[in-house]
C-alpha cells in the first residue's frame, strides 16, 4: 500500500508512522513542519522518516505531480488544509486522524471546551478528508468517559493520543485486510475558532472561584502559555498548587503527548 503520511511532530504520530513500517506500507512522502524547542525525541516523526530511509517533503511537493500513484494519504494531526488534488489522487481514501469527537468539536480546543463544558464523555476520530476543515464523512468515532472535575488539557491529550494512535492503528489493519471504510456524514456540529479560543482562556476579575479553577485546569498544558488574567495591559497565566504537582510528577516519568 503506496501511502503519503502528514502529520504534527507528537509521540502519537512518531508511533503511527513506526506502524506502517511495521506493517509493510510502501511511505512514499513524509510531511510535518519544523520541530520546535519544546519537542523532544519521542515526538520527531522526522527522527522516524530518517531512521527508515522514508522519503521527506516539503509540503509544495504535495502538489508538483511527483508523488505518483498512491492508495493512502493520511493526515495525522496535520495543522493545514489540504487541496482536493492531492485528497482526490489515493486509490482508496485521503483520512484525517482527529483529537476530538465528530463532529461535536471541530477545528480547535477540542480538550478545553470538553473540560469547561463538564462534559462527561470525549472521544478521538477518523475521517475521510473534505476541502473544508473537519467536515468530511465520518470513518469512525471512538469515545470513552473522562472526569471533567479532574482532567487538564494535558491529561486529556495524554489519554486521547493513545486512543488516537488505537484507532489509527485498527483502521490501517482494515485497509490492508481490503475492507471498505464507513462514509456516514457529519451533519451539523461545532467549529471552535482561534478567536474563541483565545476568548475562553481569558479569566476575569470576580468570576467564581470554581470557574476560574476549571478555566485554569481547562488550558493547563505546560510549557505553553494556559488561562490568563489580564491586568493593566499585561497578561499573567495561572497556575494552582496541585497542577505544579502534577507537573513535577509528569516530567519525572517522561510523559509527553
Amino acid at each position: 500500500m503506496r501511502v503519503v503520511f502528514l502529520a504534527k511532530h507528537k509521540r502519537s504520530a512518531a508511533r503511527a508512522l513506526e506502524h506502517l513500517v511495521e506493517r509493510g506500507c510502501d511511505v512514499v512522502a513524509v510531511v510535518a513542519g519544523p520541530a520546535d524547542e519544546h519537542t523532544v525525541e519521542a515526538q520527531r516523526v522526522d527522527a522516524v522518516a530518517e531512521r527508515h530511509g522514508l522519503p521527506w517533503a516539503g509540503e509544495q511537493e504535495l502538489y508538483d505531480g511527483s508523488l505518483g500513484e498512491l492508495d493512502l494519504v493520511v493526515s495525522f494531526l496535520f495543522p493545514r488544509l489540504i487541496r482536493p488534488s492531492l485528497i482526490e489522487l489515493p486509490r482508496i481514501a485521503c483520512l484525517n486522524f482527529h483529537p476530538a469527537p465528530l463532529p461535536d468539536l471541530r477545528g480547535l480546543g477540542g480538550f478545553n471546551v470538553a473540560i469547561l463544558e463538564g462534559r462527561a464523555e470525549y472521544g478521538v476520530s477518523v475521517h475521510h478528508v473534505a476541502e473544508t476543515l473537519d467536515t468530511g464523512d465520518i470513518a469512525e468515532v471512538e469515545r470513552f468517559p473522562i472526569d471533567p472535575d479532574r482532567e487538564t488539557a494535558w491529561s486529556l491529550d495524554l489519554k486521547s493520543q493513545e486512543r488516537l494512535l488505537g484507532l489509527f492503528e485498527r483502521t490501517v489493519g482494515r485497509l490492508l485486510e481490503g475492507d471498505e471504510l464507513p462514509r456516514l456524514p457529519q451533519g451539523q456540529g461545532r467549529y471552535v475558532t482561534r478567536e474563541e479560543f483565545e476568548a475562553l482562556r481569558v479569566v476575569r476579575p470576580g468570576d467564581p472561584p470554581e470557574e476560574t479553577a476549571r478555566r485554569i485546569r481547562a488550558f493547563w498544558y505546560p510549557p505553553f502559555e494556559g488561562a490568563v488574567l489580564e491586568l493593566e495591559g499585561r497578561r499573567y497565566t495561572l497556575v494552582d498548587g496541585p497542577l505544579l504537582d502534577e507537573l513535577g510528577r509528569r516530567l519525572r516519568d517522561g510523559e509527553v503527548p
